[in-house]
């Protein structure tokens, strides 16, 4: 592990430097796009961070090939090359998208190519680790191996929306599948393909760490879609490095979740990115529109939409991750099941309240709203706030709601209830009491 974690270092080292590097060089010949309308940020942004991430893995690769730890991985140099021209091209593709914005199917056949590139050379899926089932053909293998990049490809860039999200979320799910690597490795002995998938994982690690100090909220520089589309790359190659070549039944494990470990991790670690990925994907062919056409209604937004701060939209997707993750980890780890049972069970709870706490700001809001009577002169203020009001129709929905509205709403509903005085109901003349007789 020593030497995984020791490429990791070098790679955020190298990626930092070089991330700097452009950053400088991105505002000195101001290359950066203008902003879009799903944009969240509010000022040009440079989106080169991609090619520092790339510059990082093969300095990495490079000096990973001179140490003999490594032998095994780069004794067959097919893999490693088709990896490395996989995210080259994958790189060159997403620059061309983030500078001239490319239709989406050309974006989606460099996709294809890269991931036919890796495949092509050896990285497959050989076997399912459901039984030790194995793929038909080798037809069948190539064409699983593609669209099983591809998806990963896209889930990962299409969670690219806020600060620090894609490299937090990966940074956390790679060193869970690296720690998962190196035991499984123990478990079943050295493999080069075992040590190709630690090394990737290692790798990114590293790269991710390295980019996280300039993309974190505010961001000065974002990954871009060629950093998203690599990383979607590095993680799916990966996996399929060792979920591909490894037989559950060798592991020893007697009982039936022990085995499915393997092939359920890889999906674990990517939860998210894929739910929002198949989310976008329905939602967009529902309303007869390009799966690959852009929105502002992915998950990050709604959470967004929803009352939290950006870097709270960020922590939950990083919690969720973790929580995820780290079960399944711990699943492969300690048998009986409980423990990871209980951390699975606390963290889904954990996570869920606070992802929805802005659910209960909003009714706090309109039950305030709905006490301050017609007649009072704050009335006008929190109308818009009473979904029985049709000044409500006014305010959109999924309008933003933060603890300071909520607080000024709610000390308006007081305000009335404790000083009555203070907002005198208005009657009309009829109701108006008689004069007293004067003596």
């Amino acid at each position: 592990m020593i030497q995984y974690l020791i490429i990791a270092a070098i790679t955020a080292v190298i990626t930092f430097v070089v991330s700097l590097a452009v950053y400088r060089g991105a505002l000195k010949y101001k290359l950066y796009p203008t902003i879009r309308e799903r944009d969240v940020h509010t000022r040009p942004t440079p989106r080169l961070g991609g090619v520092a991430m790339f510059v990082g893995v093969i300095a990495a690769f490079v000096i990973a090939s001179q140490n003999p730890f490594f032998a095994s991985t780069f004794g067959s140099p097919g893999p490693i090359l088709a990896i490395g021209g996989a995210a080259l091209l994958t790189v060159l593709i997403g620059v061309a998208d983030d500078i001239w914005d490319l239709d989406w199917m050309i974006k989606l056949a460099g996709q294809f190519l890269a991931a036919g590139l890796i495949a092509w050379l050896g990285v497959q899926i050989y076997s399912l680790p459901i039984g030790g089932l194995t793929v038909g053909s080798s037809w069948m293998s190539f064409t699983m191996t593609v669209f099983a990049i591809v998806l990963v490809m896209n889930a990962i860039n299409f969670i690219d929306g806020l600060d620090g999200l894609v490299a937090g979320v990966a940074l956390i799910a790679n060193g869970t599948f690296l720690i998962y690597g190196y035991l499984l490795v123990r478990e079943t002995g050295q493999t080069s393909f075992f040590n190709l998938s630690l090394l990737i994982s290692a790798v990114l690690v590293g790269a991710c760490a390295g980019f996280l100090p300039l993309n974190r909220h505010p961001a000065r520089m974002f990954m871009g879609d060629a950093g998203a589309l690599l990383v979607g790359l590095l993680m799916a190659t990966s996996a399929v490095a060792i979920t591909g070549t490894v037989d559950p039944t060798s592991l020893g494990r007697s009982q039936l979740l022990g085995i499915y470990i393997p092939i359920i991790l890889p999906f674990a670690i990517l939860v998210v990115p894929l739910l929002d990925f198949g989310l976008a994907v329905f939602r967009r062919l529902r309303a007869g529109k390009s799966p690959f056409s852009a929105d502002r209604k992915h998950l990050h937004h709604r959470l967004l939409d929803m009352g939290h701060t950006h870097f709270q939209a960020v922590l939950i997707f990083y919690a969720w991750t973790s929580v995820i993750a780290i079960s399944c980890l711990l699943f492969f780890v300690f048998q009986p099941y409980w423990v990871a049972l209980v951390f699975l069970i606390a963290g889904v709870i954990i996570c869920a309240v606070v992802t929805l706490a802005p659910l209960g700001r909003r009714k706090t809001l309109e039950f305030s709203a709905q006490t301050v009577g017609a007649d009072d002169p704050a009335f006008e203020r929190v109308r818009e706030f009473d979904p029985l009001d049709a000044a409500s129709e006014d305010r959109p929905h999924d309008a933003p709601i933060s603890h300071e509205l909520v607080a000024e709403v709610v000390a308006v509903a007081e305000a009335q209830r404790t000083e009555p005085e203070a907002s005198p109901v208005r009657r009309s003349d009829d109701d108006a009491p008689a004069p007293k007789d004067t003596p």
